[in-house]
């Protein structure tokens, strides 16, 4: 029987998801396949879940808006999940649904692959926002030992995220001190990088563009950046995983989504 997964959100179109996992799939030869869902609104969300309750699917990729409502619908959450407080990995087993966070993974596999020199442990990371993705990022530096400073526009939401997940309230003079400043927000980030140190390096969880304005003003001043295609193809390994019970083969991916999104580099 062919096993079926995909990636779930609104708009879902632009996803380069399905990318990554085809190219996955057919490399090795399975009778799988891994598409672009949708749906439209929360209820066509949850009629989703049951879907997968029933067995009519392996599992799921979660992304906005979907990612705290899949957390929500699940009979199983996992620590990484309730840390983060939303899920962007669904596991569907024998009637139950399994929620999962793979976002913190993806962002150190990023910075492994881009940054490899790059060590957090006791070291100042300042990240950028206060939802989901921030808080999965936060826990996963925590867990490697840095000292987590957050910023975010509303000091409410990053005293809610310090709270949950933990780390510390930030301001601009933590940057100074600053080894990595990873950005989760969903607009771009209004920053003085002239504050950062000179060694420090920066990271942009969005890849759309792949070359953000903030990626662009920092390696502009000479700073390491790390893209949010890396951290996409980093989640989306474990994720492979889940859905198959094999590793992804070891494929250039990121050039078939960089022709996707019809870059070059």
């Amino acid at each position: 029987m062919t096993v079926v997964a995909g990636v779930v959100g609104w708009p879902i179109a632009h996803s380069l998801s399905p990318v990554l996992h085809t190219a996955w799939i057919e490399a090795l030869g399975l009778d799988a396949r891994y598409e672009a869902m949708g749906p439209e609104d929360p209820a066509a969300f949850r009629k989703l879940i049951e879907q997968g309750r029933s067995g009519g699917l392996r599992g799921i990729n979660v992304t906005a808006p979907y990612k705290e409502l899949a957390l929500e619908l699940s009979d199983s959450v996992s620590e990484t999940a309730t840390r983060a407080g939303s899920a962007n990995l669904i596991v569907f087993q024998q009637g139950r649904v399994m929620a999962d966070c793979t976002d913190g993974l993806g962002m150190i596999g990023a910075l492994n692959e881009q940054a490899p020199q790059m060590s957090v442990s006791d070291r100042v990371v300042a990240v950028l926002g206060a939802g989901g993705a921030a808080r999965a990022a936060v826990a996963a530096l925590l867990a490697r030992g840095a000292d987590v400073v957050v910023l975010n526009r509303t000091r409410e939401r990053a005293q809610a995220l310090v709270r949950d997940v933990g780390g510390r309230l930030g301001d601009d003079r933590d940057l100074r001190s600053a080894s990595l400043v990873v950005n989760a927000l969903s607009v771009p980030p209004t920053l003085d990088l002239d504050q950062l140190p000179d060694d420090a390096v920066v990271m942009d969880m969005t890849y759309r563009p792949l070359e953000t304005a903030f990626l662009r003003a920092a390696r502009a001043r000479g700073l390491i950046g790390v893209d949010g295609l890396a951290m996409l193809i980093g989640q989306a390994r474990p994720s492979f995983r889940a859905f198959f019970d094999i590793d992804p083969p070891a494929i250039d991916v990121r050039a078939l989504a960089l022709a996707r999104l019809g870059e070059a580099g």
